[in-house]
């Protein structure tokens, strides 16, 4: 029976219907992480001014005696609180928005990418709030005390709460990313991109980098940037540790296996793609045995036509070419060659037609004398 004509536009159906249905999870997604953004901000929109006073705590605990923050717009002292309660809203929600992300991309992954992919981010929120906590803790002190103790000599420091917010959102965001590279380390590995040793023997490059990175995202002095520098290289050397570890683990795993460093899919993987794809796929192609050829040339057309065509691998075509060399090394003959010779003078001089030609075990044709018993 012929397929109805209406079968393109249904399959078109299903396949808008399936988009359509992820871009409505998607807004949905996006929607609760709004609405979650919304809930604490409102939550936290009350206590704006005491949260905005914590936040200056460290540059208020530096100023000379008599000194305040100053605000030097109208509307500055209602939006800078504002400003603050909403980025922190966002900062504090971090882990339900990566949440809401894996939710909407793990459905689309294999089981060794969820299983690489959960401490990942796990790891990268720790230490980004780790970055942010250092920056607050021990970098604003620190910073705070060295600008406020060189000033000159008759100059008030009155420093405005809108600049201010801006200076401490630019250093934890640098302090934050920073801290991020273990995560870094262990992914450039993983995708083999590079190798712990071709990392440690570079260095000294990572050392000029990471306090050129300090220098271009701190303020112009040699306080923060070391401060910013050094987490940095510590947290490289701890990078290159963990992604030793994680190499060996997986070659361990992979000799367990039986099966080389990352090669090929692990079963659970093919049993999820095949429940994702339809047929389960196959043991990987090998060599054909010899006969392969041959069973294939007397197969039933029934059988030609459930199996579809698959080309020849490289090792499938390494032992065909191997099979035709040695029945060629055996004596073996096309027939076309067969009937090309027939017709050829021998080295005595002879033609081999039917009447004096002799048979492949030295007997002789139909025309030649009996043999005798």
């Amino acid at each position: 029976m012929s397929p109805s004509p209406e079968q393109p536009d249904t399959e078109g159906s299903q396949g808008e219907g399936t988009l359509l249905s992820h871009l409505f999870e998607l807004r949905n997604r996006l929607l609760r992480i709004v609405l979650a953004i919304l809930v604490v901000f409102l939550a936290m929109f009350p206590f704006a001014n005491q949260i905005y006073t914590l936040l200056a705590g460290p540059l208020m605990a530096h100023l000379p005696e008599g000194s305040s923050m100053i605000a030097i717009e109208v509307a500055a002292p209602f939006l800078i609180p504002f400003k603050l309660v909403l980025l922190l809203a966002v900062v504090l929600t971090i882990p339900y928005l990566l949440y809401q992300l894996w939710g909407f991309v793990a459905p689309g992954l294999y089981r060794h990418e969820k299983r690489m992919a959960v401490p990942l981010v796990v790891s990268s929120t720790l230490l980004f709030y780790a970055g942010m906590a250092f920056a607050y803790f021990v970098v604003f002190p620190l910073i705070f005390a060295f600008f406020v103790g060189t000033a000159p000599e008759g100059v008030a420091v009155m420093t405005d709460i809108g600049r201010y917010l801006d200076f401490v959102i630019l250093l934890f965001l640098a302090f934050g990313i920073a801290f991020e590279m273990p995560v870094a380390t262990i992914l450039l590995v993983s995708m083999g991109a590079t190798t712990p040793e071709k990392l440690s023997q570079k260095r000294p490059y990572v050392i000029i980098g990471v306090f050129v990175i300090g220098m271009v995202l701190t303020p112009p002095d040699i306080i923060s940037q070391t401060l910013l520098a050094l987490p940095m290289w510590l947290l490289f050397e701890i990078g290159l540790v963990l992604s030793r570890v994680m190499l060996r683990r997986r070659e361990k795993a992979a000799a367990e296996a039986g099966t080389d460093e990352g090669g090929g899919w692990s079963q659970d993987d093919l049993d999820e793609g095949a429940a994702r794809s339809g047929p389960k796929p196959g043991p990987k192609p090998g060599p054909a045995p010899a006969g392969a050829a041959a069973a294939g040339a007397g197969s039933s057309p029934a059988t030609d036509g459930e199996d579809a065509y698959r080309p020849l691998s490289e090792e499938e075509m390494d032992a065909e070419l191997d099979r035709l060399e040695g029945e060629q090394a055996r004596g073996w003959r096309a027939p076309d060659a067969q009937d090309a010779g027939d017709g050829e003078p021998d080295d005595d001089g002879s033609t081999g037609d039917a009447s004096g030609s002799k048979d492949a075990e030295g007997r002789p044709g139909e025309d030649g004398p009996p043999r005798k018993d």
